[in-house]
């Protein structure tokens, strides 16, 4: 019995029409970096697992895809390890290489191998594959493709408003009027966790605000007293997130908060420059949103942190994101060279333009004449047209077999095709060419000069 075709959970065959609007979406991404001054470079799919690892928190860590070492990927275990069942023990031993999980910390090791060849601030952008082991769900893949636009070698929050900007840019040129770009800073975070005196359990907030939306309040409380926060504690938290007031009756309260918190009190200054610029900037589609319930969970952020969220009729997660992380390339050796970087979300935001109705007119095929063959001496004198408009940027075919009409007509239609052309032995020994209109019908007799003419 035949094993039944599929494909792993959590990837995608795509079909021309999607891959017609992924490219649409692609080029406007691409158009917009090069506009705002960042430069392509690529990266290899996988890395040395010591580049990866460590790098996302333990959660991101187990979602990293590893590749087993070639050969006989067993040879370096003993029994002791399979008895110890130490997990990290063994994966050290048949596996040495991963997946990249997303495109920053390759950046960051990218920067620091070619740190004499590049020129600070160094702005670049990646559209690339990035895998990660998640459990499938709409909006949610284990491969798909992320595109970001990064600047590492300046602290400048002018960085930051830029690439507010870039954002507001891309979902105009979209025509994604009505996303919303939530802010926040992980100095905020980090003070709230001085004043609270839980500077230890800092990784355990960010990991419970980076839930909350999706379990609740009552239940992100619950989480947070699980990992030891007081009562208080807690509920300090619980008031300062459900804080209605504006944005700057909020940075009033949060600076009397933070009055014994030096790291929060830079925080809100932060926030409050790029609020009053953007402001006196102003948007064209996005607007720019405090939220300090996000903390976007990943180990490398330090700063500024972003998220966008599609217009209030589409449910969907983020659509894009990003921040602020000073310490990446230390890791790699390289210390005291801040980055900032954003990354957009192809997949998501494909989805939320498909159900919008935002995409051009897609019809399925590049082809915009096909030329009918009525045998080979027919055929033979079709090519000299069709090689002349392929000169001229007119995507042509040549019908490849001298099939009954009615079928080569059907093959046209079936592939949106506008355009037909009949070279009969009538047209042929005219020395012309019958061009027809898929659309209305109509049918003109053309010498080549016409055609080339009719069809730019």
């Amino acid at each position: 019995m035949k094993k039944k075709l599929g494909i792993p959970k959590g990837t995608r065959d795509f079909d021309s029409i999607q891959l017609y609007k992924r490219n649409y979406i692609i080029d406007v991404i691409k158009d917009n970096f090069l506009k705002f001054g960042f430069n392509p470079i690529e990266t290899p799919s996988f890395e040395r697992s010591s580049t990866l690892l460590g790098k996302y928190g333990d959660e991101g860590d187990r979602l990293i895809f590893k590749i087993l070492k070639s050969g006989d990927f067993l040879k370096d275990l003993d029994n002791q390890d399979l008895a110890a069942g130490n997990k990290g023990k063994i994966a050290s031993k048949i596996s040495d290489k991963a997946l990249r999980y997303d495109l920053t910390v390759p950046f960051a090791r990218y920067v620091v191998q070619n740190q004499n060849e590049i020129t600070l601030p160094f702005k670049r952008f990646q559209i690339q594959p990035v895998w990660r082991a998640d459990k499938p769900q709409r909006g949610r893949f284990r491969e798909f493709l992320q595109c970001d636009a990064d600047v590492i070698g300046s602290q400048s929050l002018y960085q930051e408003i830029e690439l507010i900007q870039l954002f507001d840019s891309i979902f105009d040129s979209l025509k994604l009027i009505g996303t919303r770009i939530k802010i926040n800073n992980r100095k905020i975070l980090v003070g709230l966790s001085e004043i609270l005196d839980c500077k230890d359990k800092f990784k355990d907030l960010t990991t419970a605000l980076d839930k909350k939306d999706k379990i609740g309040i009552e239940s992100f409380g619950q989480e947070l007293e699980s990992k030891g926060f007081s009562k208080k504690s807690i509920n300090t938290i619980i008031k300062l997130i459900n804080f209605s007031g504006d944005f700057k009756k909020y940075m009033t309260l949060l600076k009397s908060t933070f009055k014994n918190s030096l790291t929060g009190l830079e925080g809100v200054s932060d926030l409050e420059f790029i609020y009053s610029t953007i402001e006196d900037l102003g948007l064209k589609s996005c607007s720019l949103n405090f939220d300090l319930s996000l903390a976007r969970g990943i180990d490398y952020y330090t700063g500024v942190i972003f998220e966008v969220s599609a217009p209030n009729t589409v449910s969907i997660g983020s659509i894009a994101g990003g921040g602020r992380y000073d310490n990446l390339t230390e890791i790699f050796g390289l210390s005291n060279l801040s980055g900032i970087g954003i990354s957009f979300g192809l997949d998501r935001i494909y989805m939320v333009l498909d159900e919008l109705g935002l995409f051009p007119v897609v019809t399925g095929s590049s082809v915009n004449v096909l030329f009918l063959n009525f045998g080979k001496e027919n055929s033979l004198f079709s090519l000299e047209a069709i090689s002349k408009l392929r000169e001229n940027n007119i995507s042509t075919e040549l019908y490849p077999d001298s099939l009954s009409l009615k079928k080569q007509l059907g093959y046209a239609n079936k592939n949106n095709i506008p355009y037909a052309v009949f070279v009969g032995d009538d047209e042929l020994s005219k020395k012309r060419y019958n061009l027809k209109d898929m659309n209305s019908g109509s049918q003109e007799l053309l010498t080549l000069n016409q055609l080339v003419k009719k069809l730019s």
